[in-house]
């Protein structure tokens, strides 16, 4: 059952990201969470097995667009379906608050995860990002 994460689960959540190898040195997935999940257009989701967090999807919007970061799956609880359970709750998430768009970024060396997007009917958008860092 997917719920809704709260700041007591934000260790867990945050090695789960460091194990699927989603974190980086110059990001700070801690606070990421911490904002996620204090934020009133933002939420980390998870799933559990067994009591333990087996999953995570971080979704948000900005009024237009959702985005979805740090989907995890526990390398145990790997191809049993949970990473397309968090995906259709992310989606639900942003359905059921109006916005009409999903998007997310994916390194394009990651062939495995562009392949399970592809299954689940997401397509590739042409467009680049761009960024700055604003903390240096």
């Amino acid at each position: 059952m997917i719920e809704r994460l709260d700041a007591a689960d934000a260790d867990a959540a945050v090695a789960l990201w460091a194990q699927a190898g989603l974190t980086r040195p110059w990001n700070d997935a801690a606070a990421d969470f911490t904002r996620a999940v204090a934020g009133p257009a933002s939420a980390v989701l998870g799933i559990r097995d067994g009591g333990l967090l087996a999953g995570t999807a971080m979704v948000g919007h900005d009024g237009h667009r959702g985005w979805v970061y740090y989907l995890a799956v526990a390398d145990p609880a790997r191809g049993r379906g949970l990473g397309r359970q968090l995906m259709a709750a992310a989606e639900a998430w942003l359905v059921e608050r109006g916005i009409p768009k999903l998007q997310f970024m994916v390194r394009t060396d990651n062939a495995v995860v562009l392949d399970f997007y592809d299954h689940l009917g997401y397509a590739r958008q042409d467009v680049l990002v761009l960024g700055r860092r604003l903390d240096e």
